[in-house]
């Protein structure tokens, strides 16, 4: 799945966020409604095979929530 195909929740550049480019921390929504998060690394526990752990500040899903309207 490429960036393009996903709707960005977060970090439009508008001066909320952390930063105006794509290596922050942003969330992502897919087409199917799931969503994708792009954050730093985490090291708190190790997850399950094949799946990742990700930090994002609270204010970065604040600003999610808030696009979906919720």
């Amino acid at each position: 799945m490429a960036r393009e195909e996903l709707t960005r929740l977060t970090g439009n550049g508008n001066g909320n966020g952390e930063c105006g480019g794509d290596d922050c921390p942003n969330v992502y929504r897919t087409a199917s409604g799931s969503f994708v998060i792009q954050g730093d690394p985490s090291s708190a526990f190790d997850p399950p095979a094949g799946e990742a752990l990700v930090e994002i500040p609270e204010a970065v899903l604040k600003e999610a929530v808030r696009a979906l309207g919720w």
